[in-house]
């Protein structure tokens, strides 16, 4: 497949943690890339695996530091994870959440009861304060027959400390003490990045997403057929690009850089350290 050349894409998938901010510190050029994006008539979705907050939440979180954008911009792994279990959950079907706000209020607006006590869902999303006493609660649930549902298999995030641990660290303790893999409802499984596509009305061959992560932002594009942006900013790094057995699109070292080869990407030769994957 030839990747769509960057003055093609009309609608953009933007990833948050590792693209636009790293921790409560913007990244450089992300005060400039969603007025630059509305300039250009290029619409846009911001997409995050991680749990944690509501959409109201992470818009204000982008306000404290400079960036305006609607919460009705801002799609979430707990609203895809609440969306999933909307369909398949029957009448009565009650969960343990292990999680934050951001998913503790997606499920609850669902219309979903909390219960410790014989849930027939176990839901797990990034929860600071997991505790010996969730992961016993959990094992015990999934052993006698709950379902088990992950917001997303993210092993870590960036954070303004370092590389943290994410989502997919607490699965793992889950499933080593079940046997149980989960239902995993975030990239780069497709459900939330075509939830995002259909917010905008969008068709695969005019549609990019813009990333950090080569497991999840990269391979969930690929899987849907989307043209993929990687940015060096968050978790993956030139080498990982390089040694990749799927390759993202495009690979840039920072938001300046992409907007630049977005503007004049036949004028302005790329650097050593930006590449577009051959057909």
């Amino acid at each position: 497949m030839t990747s769509t050349p960057l003055e093609s894409i009309r609608h953009l998938i933007i990833d948050m943690d590792g693209v636009l901010y790293r921790g409560n510190r913007l990244m450089p050029g992300a005060d400039r890339l969603l007025p630059w994006l509305d300039q250009h008539g290029i619409k846009y979705v911001l997409v995050t695996n991680n749990s944690t907050r509501t959409p109201s939440q992470y818009a204000e979180k982008l306000r404290r530091m400079g960036l305006v954008v609607s919460p009705g911009l801002v799609l979430t792994s707990s609203q895809a994870t609440a969306s999933y279990l909307q369909r398949v959950a029957e009448d009565g079907d009650r969960v343990y959440c292990i999680g934050e706000d951001g998913l503790r209020q997606a499920l609850a607006q669902a219309g979903f009861e909390f219960s410790e006590v014989d849930p027939s869902y176990i839901v797990v999303g990034l929860d600071t304060g997991f505790t010996y006493e969730k992961l016993k609660r959990a094992c015990l649930a999934i052993r006698a027959g709950a379902g088990f549902i992950a917001t997303n298999p993210d092993l870590t995030f960036p954070g303004e400390e370092g590389i943290l641990p994410g989502c997919g660290s607490l699965i793992a303790a889950i499933q080593a003490c079940t046997g149980v893999a989960p239902k995993v409802i975030g990239k780069p499984e497709p459900g939330l990045l075509q939830a995002a596509m259909d917010m905008m009305a969008s068709q695969p061959e005019n549609t990019a997403i813009l990333g950090d992560r080569l497991d999840t932002d990269v391979l969930g594009g690929h899987r849907l057929g989307i043209t993929t942006i990687l940015i060096l900013s968050g978790v993956s790094r030139p080498e990982d690009a390089a040694s990749a057995s799927i390759k993202p699109d495009y690979v840039f070292w920072d938001l300046p850089e992409l907007m630049r080869s977005f503007s004049a990407p036949a004028v302005s030769p790329p650097k050593k350290t930006i590449w577009r994957r051959k057909s």
